[in-house]
């Protein structure tokens, strides 16, 4: 897959300030292509996988509670309606409150100590959550759980902003977040046969669930701490050769990305992020998508189990698979197609708008066959939604920092909309007021949000090319034009 475009840039395009001796100068147009895919490969053989499985261990932690559920937690625990949604809302709580933190943090700490670090936190609290006893303690643990995986979808969505051009950082997002959707499958099949430990050790089916998941996820941390690689200037970045970082740097410097140079933390970035329109289009746009995404997961099964097949405990984790399965594929598709054609809000909208189509069909039906074909449209119309924003919202912020708190905002204010998707679904089996918020969240939020964003990108670029925004950078020098990041009227917003 030749996602690596425009390798032969000039190097007039590198910042002054900072200038990167580019090792293959003396090299043709086609070998240096050759070259930089190479690099590519070995960037995703080295990157990806072990991210797409942390991803799916994170997801399949937060979600597994709806498996439980109808494995008899709510049962077993004495829990009303509304108590069962509390202990889905408070993880969401805590989760998108330490959010727009955890880049900083990510980026001072670095990758290959804090991820492990939050792996092993959130792992033990999973495995604590197999011996709660009552509502109390399964809340303590929700809310431990959301603090502890906070960090890793926003920080590994900054990450791999901080290793990819911007062309390519689409469908490696997206085969990053496939991971969520493969997690759902999978969370119905190991559920599936972990419901049969019941009773052993005197521990119910449920709790097993709880305590093995959390059990891999602690291994999975440890091991961590040797597979997770730092940025690509840092001295623990040990898979490539000093020839093959610079490179690395020098192809971000290319793509006019700041972000591949240091720089050192300052309250302005935190501030220019907050000044920056496309922050709180963003938010809006992005909870359009998440809101959507935490209700069907969590809801899935036991809506699955309402269709009136009479399915049982088991068959019902096993139906909820293969939605899950084809909207990975789906959401990789899409991101490979969004990079090819350079776009991504027409990707927002077209999805957007086959998830209403199946959330209307939930509504306007109650034939079983139709329902559950339903649940398809509705997987493969939100998921890619989830990293096609975030590579929208990465593309189009520049700077170490300012993109790491933006992206911060963006994930941190759309999963805080899981409080939403916790307390909609009541009324069993139509969950009419659930699937009518989720429609609405949609229609206004992704689709309109996103049509939105696509005018106001395309006017600014215009008026870029028409230099009327060249007095931004009047009088000032390289260094400063540099620190303007977005905001160089050079800068073309990928819309």
């Amino acid at each position: 897959m030749d996602l690596e475009n425009n390798a032969s840039n000039s190097s007039a395009a590198i910042p002054q300030t900072e200038k990167t001796v580019d090792i293959d100068a003396n090299l043709g147009v086609e070998e240096k292509k050759q070259v930089y895919r190479k690099l590519v490969r070995k960037l995703d053989y080295h990157l990806l996988p072990w991210l797409c499985i942390l991803y799916l261990l994170a997801f399949l932690d937060r979600a597994n509670i709806g498996n439980a559920k109808i494995a008899g937690l709510t049962h077993d625990l004495g829990l009303s309606v509304p108590q069962f949604n509390a202990t889905l809302t408070i993880f969401y709580v805590s989760y998108s409150v330490f959010e727009p933190l955890t880049n900083v943090l990510l980026k001072k700490l670095r990758p290959s100590v804090f991820i492990p670090v939050l792996m092993i936190i959130w792992g033990a609290v999973m495995t604590s959550m197999g011996f709660v006893k009552n509502w109390s303690g399964l809340m303590a643990a929700r809310w431990f759980l959301g603090l502890a995986e906070a960090g890793l979808f926003p920080g590994i969505s900054f990450y791999l902003s901080c290793w990819y051009r911007r062309s390519e950082l689409g469908v490696r997002t997206s085969i990053f977040f496939s991971s969520a959707a493969i997690s759902g499958s999978f969370g119905g099949l190991l559920a599936a046969a972990i419901e049969k430990m019941d009773g052993i050790g005197n521990l119910a089916g449920w709790a097993w669930i709880f305590i093995l998941e959390g059990l891999l996820t602690v291994i999975f941390g440890v091991a961590s701490f040797w597979a997770v690689y730092d940025f690509p200037d840092g001295p623990k970045t040990r898979f490539l050769k000093p020839e093959e970082k610079q490179r690395a740097i020098l192809r971000l410097k290319q793509d006019k990305q700041a972000s591949a140079s240091y720089e050192a933390f300052q309250m302005l970035y935190v501030w220019q992020a907050l000044k920056d329109w496309k922050t709180w289009l963003g938010m809006i746009i992005y909870s359009g998508a998440t809101m959507p995404l935490y209700a069907f997961s969590m809801f899935l099964p036991t809506i699955i189990m309402d269709l009136g097949w009479n399915t049982g405990v088991v068959k019902s984790q096993l139906y909820s698979v293969p939605p899950y399965v084809l909207a990975a594929l789906f959401t990789v598709v899409v991101g490979y197609l969004a990079d090819r054609v350079n776009r991504r809000g027409i990707f927002n909208i077209l999805s957007s708008l086959l998830a209403a189509v199946g959330f209307a069909m939930q509504l306007g039906t109650r034939s079983p066959a139709a329902r559950y074909t339903a649940t398809f449209l509705g997987a493969l119309g939100i998921y890619p939604c989830i990293p096609n924003t975030i590579s929208w919202v990465s593309n189009n912020t520049e700077g170490v920092y300012k993109r790491g708190v933006v992206l911060g905002f963006v994930i941190g204010w759309g999963n805080l909309n899981g409080i939403v998707s916790s307390n909609i679904y009541f009324s069993s089996p139509n969950y009419v007021e659930g699937h009518s918020i989720v429609l609405a969240y949609l229609c206004l939020f992704l689709c309109v949000g996103s049509a939105l964003m696509m005018v106001l990108l395309k006017l600014e670029n215009k008026k870029r090319l028409e230099g009327k925004r060249d007095v931004w950078v009047e009088g000032k020098t390289e260094a400063e034009i540099h620190a303007l990041g977005d905001e160089r009227p050079d800068f073309l917003y990928i819309i």
